[in-house]
């Protein structure tokens, strides 16, 4: 004889399945470490700094200094 079964708690148990298998294929396709946004945060703040120190200084009337 088979045992008998809980469709509630069968359907609770697919449910949460069902949602795992959501938020894996949402890390994939969604998913950025969040260490690896603050590199490159960091990395384009460099970037950024790098360039305007490399830029030259103009006086109002437009002449260099």
């Amino acid at each position: 004889m088979t045992q008998p079964i809980n469709l509630r708690q069968f359907r609770k148990k697919k449910a949460r399945e069902d949602k795992a298998r959501q938020a894996e294929t949402n890390r994939v396709q969604f998913g950025t470490p969040k260490a690896q946004r603050d590199l490159e945060k960091a990395r384009e703040a460099k970037r950024k700094a790098a360039l305007d120190a490399h830029k030259r200084e103009t006086d109002k009337d437009g002449s260099e200094t």
